[in-house]
């Protein structure tokens, strides 16, 4: 089987193939029918996908998966990541303490979008109580899980600055 980055595993060398978007999920259980509706969304459009957990609605601690699909971004193994909680507030606090992650929770297209372009949201976070499939589909797909930054001279000036300043209050 091929790894998440479209790379078969051949002794010491990688031979890539079709590469494509490929996006770690994790919810709590207060998350996890959303996430379950988000799976099936994400593979009609072609985006590969891998599930972390959880596996069915019984109560579990959410920090655990935000982690593990925090991680998963941050160390390049998954493109883009998407958590589903309760409020979608606390996934995105806890997927926030790893360095190189830019989660937050989202309840609308218009949100998803300026997240991504002027804020570059690699950790999409959602409710799991307040947004309804169809809502998630459509800011899944509005999510911009593609490179849709806005451009220019004075967008990449903002954008290093930010970074600057958020690597000195100790995020990345």
């Amino acid at each position: 089987r091929a790894s998440p980055r479209g790379e078969i595993e051949t002794a010491a060398i990688p031979v890539v193939y079709n590469r494509r978007m490929f996006v770690a999920l994790g919810a709590d259980h207060a998350g996890f029918e959303l996430k379950e509706s988000l799976k099936r969304a994400l593979e009609a459009r072609g985006v590969a996908w891998h599930d972390v957990g959880t596996t069915s609605t019984s109560s579990v601690d959410y920090p655990d998966y935000a982690a593990q699909v925090a991680e998963a971004v941050a160390g390049g193994k998954a493109d883009r990541g998407i958590l589903v909680c309760g409020s979608g507030i606390g996934m995105a606090i806890a997927a926030n303490k790893v360095r190189g992650i830019r989660a937050a929770p989202i309840l609308d297209v218009e949100s998803a979008v300026v997240a991504r372009e002027h804020n570059d949201l690699n950790v999409l976070a959602l409710s799991g109580r307040r947004t309804s499939v169809a809502d998630a589909e459509r800011i899944g797909e509005r999510e911009n899980l593609g490179d849709q930054l806005v451009g220019g001279v004075g967008c990449d000036i903002l954008r290093l600055r930010r970074a600057a300043i958020a690597a000195l209050v100790g995020g990345d």
